[in-house]
């Protein structure tokens, strides 16, 4: 005979997650490297010279960290704010497919869509997608998407007031911290994907060639041409 939790699954995956530590203790890990990570930004956002405002009002409405921390770096570099939108926007290209992978989990609702989307993140769709059944991958999105905002916003407006006090970012050596963060996000997928490395150095080629000749920004939004080379892994069907 099936419980009475058996046939709610809606309202069980929203209650079980109380009961899941394994899920509570794996967001709030990822909660907190990601405002540390927000501390980072902000701090350095402001003491690069951008105004307090600049990076919290970012973070709270454009929201997605490699993006922002592109944007930014092109801007402190002398990049205009068109070159700096436009490497954000293809850096967060990739939520487009995202979207689509949890779109069912988010809700049916127009404000639920609304709020879902811009919630959407390498871990909200990560965590989601983990679960088990609907309903407790749309408590694992929502659980995770409110984590990790609230706090990635608190980490980004605690480090920008800190970032007044920190004065010149280069004696703390704070400037590579973009170059380092955009290299964690993507060695992981170089290391998968032989195909992706074939493309990537000669992308990186191409932008280290013609950084001295063009505006800031502009390199890595060139650096796109070695996509040209990328094939997909063929996956071999077995017999």
């Amino acid at each position: 005979m099936r419980s009475v939790q058996r046939t709610t699954p809606s309202s069980d995956g929203w209650r079980s997650w109380r009961h899941d530590p394994e899920l509570i203790r794996d967001v709030a890990l990822v909660s907190a490297a990601g405002g540390v990570v927000g501390v980072s930004f902000g701090a350095i956002a402001v003491a690069g010279g951008l105004p307090v405002w600049v990076p919290v009002v970012m973070s709270l409405v454009v929201y997605a960290g490699s993006a922002q921390f592109s944007a930014v770096g092109v801007l402190l570099a002398g990049g205009g704010p068109v070159a700096a939108a436009a490497t954000g926007l293809l850096l967060n290209t990739r939520t487009a497919a995202f979207s689509l992978a949890v779109a069912e989990t988010i809700g049916t609702g127009r404000t639920a869509r609304l709020v879902g989307a811009h919630l959407v993140t390498d871990e909200t769709v990560a965590f989601a997608l983990a679960q088990r059944d609907p309903a407790r991958r749309r408590a694992a999105f929502w659980l995770s998407g409110v984590a990790l905002f609230a706090v990635w916003n608190v980490g980004v407006l605690l480090g920008a007031l800190a970032g007044t006090a920190l004065g010149d970012t280069a004696v703390y050596g704070l400037d590579a911290a973009f170059p380092a963060v955009l290299a964690a996000l993507v060695l992981p997928a170089l290391r998968g994907d032989a195909g992706l490395r074939r493309a990537a150095l000669p992308g990186a080629a191409v932008a280290l060639a013609l950084t001295p000749a063009v505006p800031a920004g502009v390199p890595v939004l060139l650096a796109l041409t070695g996509l040209f080379l990328y094939r997909a892994p063929v996956r071999k069907e077995s017999a």
